[in-house]
Order: structure tokens, then sequence, then C-alpha cells
């Protein structure tokens, strides 16, 4: 609606309304942390449910805000079967800061609300670290085979701390998500990497791997989810200042085969799951450089 103002005053005032939405739903959610602090299952049940209620409002203010500011065609398929009743494992392809943003407004109200494996460190970030916490998003702290190498004691301490993070989606339906990349899509990194994918970086199983090991068959389906930008990979900033004007955003519904299940300590089932991850991936790629072209999918 107001997309005719000038980008970098419709960056600062979203910037700000972003802000100062998730100030306001800061006060809510600490105290609701606090109240759900006492250790009984039914009433941290409802804590849960209250505190996520917490998180959509606050991403449809965002979502609302968005809507005032910009003019961005959306093209997205695949909604339809989606259920807020079901647990699900989200995988995306990752390019932008942005993309958790399309992802939030994509599936808001359509799946439970998102929650992402965080590195530990992100904990110390100032409120939104918090915020986090409260909502159980599951912090992570990985190691290197270095590192292992030389603390064998600590072998399969990681997949310990999964499951013991993914605990808590025990009693209301979950969406988790994984940026398998692990890192944002630069032509630099595609470089580098010398990926064998034209439009994706190499995948890492591992993520992906110990959260169906860790929850096992308490997933319902994995949500696999192909985001697309025409007009070029946009920054945080391009996608809240109104640059951004064509989004598609491809979702495919997959089954959680027993095959898909195991302890990725195992050799066979490691093979066996990044053959899997790698062919998903290759149908992503071919997926992106179809939207590319124009070919209908």
């Amino acid at each position: 609606m107001l997309h005719f103002l000038p980008r970098p005053l419709i960056g600062a005032i979203s910037l700000l309304l972003y802000i100062v939405n998730t100030l306001f739903w800061f006060v809510p959610v600490m105290l609701l942390a606090i109240l759900k602090l006492p250790p009984f299952a039914r009433w941290q049940s409802w804590m849960t449910y209250l505190l996520d209620a917490c998180a959509v409002s606050w991403i449809s203010v965002n979502n609302f805000t968005t809507r005032v500011f910009t003019r961005i065609s959306w093209q997205v398929s695949g909604l339809e079967t989606l259920s807020r009743k079901d647990w699900y494992l989200v995988l995306a392809n990752h390019q932008s800061w942005a993309d958790i943003l399309v992802l939030q407004k994509v599936f808001n109200r359509k799946i439970p609300f998102i929650k992402f494996f965080l590195k530990k460190e992100l904990l110390y970030v100032p409120v939104i670290g918090l915020c986090w916490w409260a909502l159980d998003f599951p912090f992570m702290k990985r190691y290197s085979k270095a590192f292992l190498q030389r603390n064998p004691q600590l072998q399969g301490k990681d997949i310990e701390t999964t499951r013991k993070a993914c605990a808590k989606f025990r009693f209301k339906p979950a969406a988790i998500m994984n940026f398998v990349e692990g890192t944002r899509f630069t032509p630099l990194k595609h470089d580098k990497q010398q990926s064998p994918y034209h439009n994706l970086l190499k995948p890492k199983a591992g993520g992906a791997a110990f959260v169906l090991g860790a929850m096992g068959e308490q997933l319902h389906k994995i949500l696999d989810i192909t985001i697309y930008y025409p007009a070029g990979i946009p920054t945080f900033w391009d996608y809240i200042s109104g640059k951004v004007r064509d989004i598609k955003v491809q979702i495919s519904v997959l089954p959680i085969t027993p095959d898909l299940l195991g302890d990725y300590n195992d050799l066979q089932y490691r093979e066996r799951f990044q053959q899997w991850i790698n062919q998903l991936w290759q149908q992503k790629d071919q997926q992106l450089s179809a939207l590319k072209h124009g070919v209908k999918q």
C-alpha cells in the first residue's frame, strides 16, 4: 500500500517496526518462559502453546508490515495438504537472510511454528537469543572431527544433545528447520567447494540425519522447500525495503520411510542417507535450473 515511498525510507520504517514488534512480544514471551519453569508436564505444555501463539502473532505483524510497504508477487505451490497438527522436518536451500522471512511468511499458520537448530553461541545475542531459548529453539554444540579425535570420550555427544533438544517437541506438533547447505550460497563458496550442482552448495547430511535419529517415528513428513528469486539473490535490506518484486517457492511433501531412520555414526546408514540427500539435492538443482529458464514444473 505504501510501496510508492522511497526505498531507503521504506527500509528504515520497516526495520523500525520489526524492532518495535520484537521488543513488544519480548515481554510476554519472557513472562511465559518464567511461568513455564515449574517441572509439571501438562503445565509446561500449556505454556508452550501460549509461547508459540506469541511467536505466530509476532510473525503475523511482521508479515503485515511487509504487505504494507512492499509489492511482492508470490508464487507458492504445495501448501494444500499441510496441517498445523503434523510434525515436520523442513529442508530448504539457503541463499540469503531473507530466506527466513520468506519461510515465516509462507508457512505462518499453515504448519506449526518453525524452529531452527542454532549454534550455542547465538544464545547470547541480545533480546532475540533469550526469545529463542524461551521458544525452545534447540541450541547445539557441534564438534569437529579433529576435536573428536583429541577427545574420543565426546563421540556421540552431539546426537545425545539433539535427542534432549528434540524431547521438548514430543507433546506438541513441531516443524524443525534445517538449511542443509549449512551456509548461504554465494558464487565464491560454490567455486571454492567445487560443488557438482549448478545452483547449490554441497549438502551436509548430518543435521537432518541427527533430527531423524533423535525424533524417530515422531516426525510425520519431510517438507522439501525450493526458494527462487527471479531477479537475483536479495539481501535482508532488499527484502524489507521493497526491492524484491518476485519470489517463487515450491514445496514437496516427502514420506519418512524406515530407511531414513538410523544412527548417523553407523557407516552403512551414513552412506545410505548421504546418497538420499545427494539425490534430493540433484532434483532441487534441476528445479532451480528449470525456474531460471521459465520451464513449467
